[in-house]
């Protein structure tokens, strides 16, 4: 599996069922039990009665086996030729150099010169594990991202809604100004400015609340792998994204307004 050996050893051929009875330990493992000391040498058991019958050979870097969820928990492995007495089934993993699916027949068949009965079943890729453990999420996330999306294009329909109308109230005004020797830029500038100035006051709240509100959102942290709910990027390009979106929300009116004829505007009511 690729497990990064940090100290120690691994498990060997030698480890059968007549040598002594050893064990790989994992980070969480030798933190739980041993603290900051070297847990190489040290022994534990899993039988009351036999409190010292295993010896900690290795320890591995802590992984992840069922589900992205979990959390790390304390870890043993331990060789099958010693623990054979109480498996009632084993998991192979094999390591391909070309597509996983394309190798299914040849394990198949690997597994029948073996022993023709014994049973092989739910074959899977660590890609088709991993997509079936997440599935629920992406799920969630796809469903979140299309209402993001669409919230996000509602406040740009009424941004641009709102400025069109600001214009239009404005016309006189816009017209007054331009007769007065205001130019185009200046028109554009003055209709671009009220509508950010509008948009950043409105993401500094949502910000804000979002901020805050993310402390009662704890219950949905187990959905979230590699960012936390508070990450500042995430924060960051949502802030950019909106900003963005607002502008391009505020040029189309204010495009129309440098475009209104002074004499026009004068005779507007």
């Amino acid at each position: 599996m690729e497990i990064p050996l940090l100290l120690g050893r691994g498990l060997t051929e030698q480890d059968d069922a007549r040598a002594p009875r050893v064990a790989v330990i994992n980070q969480a493992f030798a933190k739980a039990h041993f603290g900051n000391e070297n847990p190489i040498g040290k022994r534990f058991g899993f039988d009351p009665e036999k409190p010292d019958e295993i010896e900690i050979v290795g320890v591995a870097r802590d992984a992840k086996y069922t589900s992205q969820r979990d959390r790390v928990e304390p870890t043993a492995y331990q060789s099958w030729r010693q623990v054979l007495k109480r498996m009632t089934f084993a998991t192979f993993e094999v390591r391909t150099m070309r597509d996983p699916a394309a190798s299914i027949a040849g394990i198949r068949q690997a597994m029948s010169e073996v022993d023709s009965n014994l049973p092989l079943s739910d074959i899977r890729t660590q890609v088709q594990q991993a997509d079936e453990t997440l599935a629920m999420e992406r799920m969630f996330a796809k469903l979140l991202t299309l209402f993001g999306l669409i919230a996000q294009q509602l406040a740009a329909i009424g941004l641009y809604g709102v400025m069109a109308y600001v214009v239009s109230q404005r016309t006189h005004e816009i017209g007054i100004r331009m007769a007065l020797g205001a130019d185009r830029r200046n028109v554009l500038m003055m209709v671009v400015r009220q509508g950010m100035v509008l948009t950043v006051v409105g993401i500094a709240i949502g910000l804000a609340a979002a901020y805050v509100l993310t402390k009662y959102l704890e219950s949905l942290t187990s959905m979230l792998f590699g960012v936390e709910p508070r990450d500042p990027w995430t924060f960051a390009v949502i802030a950019v994204v909106l900003g963005v979106v607002a502008l391009v929300a505020c040029l189309v009116p204010a495009r129309r307004a440098t475009k209104v004829d002074p004499l026009t505007a004068l005779r507007y009511e």
